[in-house]
């Protein structure tokens, strides 16, 4: 039985999903390569909101805080 039909996400040329072929989701290895590059240079970011509450909040002096006691 084969394998249902997707775009590889690099070119989105048509592929089988299936076990046979070793680059799945991609068509071929330079689709796979060209997307672990993206990755590897930083292309690819997950959008992230940022609030306040993430920073911790320093001396507008330029200073560095003071320790954390403990």
């Amino acid at each position: 039985m084969k394998g249902r039909l997707v775009a590889c996400p690099q070119c989105g040329r048509n592929v089988v999903w299936d076990t046979a072929n070793r680059y799945r989701p991609f068509c071929s290895e330079r689709c796979r390569l060209i997307d672990l590059g993206a990755w590897a240079n930083e292309s690819y970011r997950v959008p992230v909101e940022k609030s306040d509450d993430d920073f911790e909040s320093a001396p507008e002096t330029g200073e560095e805080p003071p320790p954390a006691a403990g």
